[in-house]
């Protein structure tokens, strides 16, 4: 199993702070906010993982990491997304990365309570296909939004103003080496980006996506109240009283 960690981007939504650094070296409290998924790949038993960087911060990444000797690691990838094309845009970039291996997927400014252990374990006996995790949300209108019918996903709806459930899917994602092919296929959305929900859809359409409900917090740093929200829950785990 190979590992993505998605951190390029402008951080636009958290201007002027990440028009001086990335988004994803922001601290979340006591350490830069890409410690966080890079540790949650290595806890899950991923040795092998691709950061793709952008912007004019991306050097930044290779002096802070270097080689991931600091998480255990014997090498660390990098590579450089030249335009914000979106996530799945981002992801195509990793295809001679994966080879013929599985991936999972992780957004640089999300990251989870506990392990993935044991969906990463599950997801590498399952045939084919992806899995997701989904979270149950306060506002579900902010994330892509999972409709089920029984035990299955049949759809994954972007932002919807009226959302059928709670259901939230998170910035975790696993994939067979066919999501280039899907890759391949996307057309733009209207805010001119490859999305991610698009490839989850791919697959849905398929019959291979299974799904997991997260136990544990979910920490989503993509504006100003969820970065507070993300340090706050971090201290809390810490032990520390906020």
């Amino acid at each position: 199993m190979r590992g993505i960690i998605l951190a390029g981007g402008s951080g636009s939504r958290l201007h002027p702070i990440t028009m001086a650094t990335s988004k994803q070296l922001l601290p979340v409290y006591d350490k830069p906010m890409i410690f966080y998924p890079i540790q949650t790949l290595v806890d899950a038993g991923v040795e092998e993982i691709l950061l793709v960087t952008g912007g004019n911060s991306a050097g930044e990444f290779l002096r802070l990491i270097g080689n991931g000797e600091e998480f255990g690691l014997k090498h660390m990838n990098y590579t450089y997304q030249k335009t914000e094309g979106g996530i799945a845009d981002a992801l195509a970039l990793a295809r001679h990365f994966v080879g013929r291996d599985k991936v999972v997927v992780v957004l640089g400014d999300n990251f989870v309570q506990g392990s993935i252990r044991k969906a990463v374990q599950d997801f590498e006996a399952q045939p084919e296909g992806a899995k997701i995790f989904l979270k149950e949300v306060a506002d579900p209108r902010e994330f892509g939004v999972a409709v089920l019918e029984g035990d299955r996903v049949t759809r994954i709806i972007e932002k919807p103003k009226d959302p059928p459930t709670n259901l939230a899917v998170i910035g975790i994602y696993m994939y067979d080496n066919s999501v280039f092919d899907i890759c391949d296929t996307l057309e733009p959305s209207a805010r001119g980006e490859l999305e991610i929900t698009d490839v989850n859809n791919a697959y849905i359409q398929r019959g291979t996506m299974t799904y997991e409900i997260l136990d544990g917090w979910w920490a989503d740093c993509g504006s100003f109240e969820a970065l507070l929200r993300s340090n706050l829950l971090v201290a809390r785990e810490r032990g520390v009283r906020v």
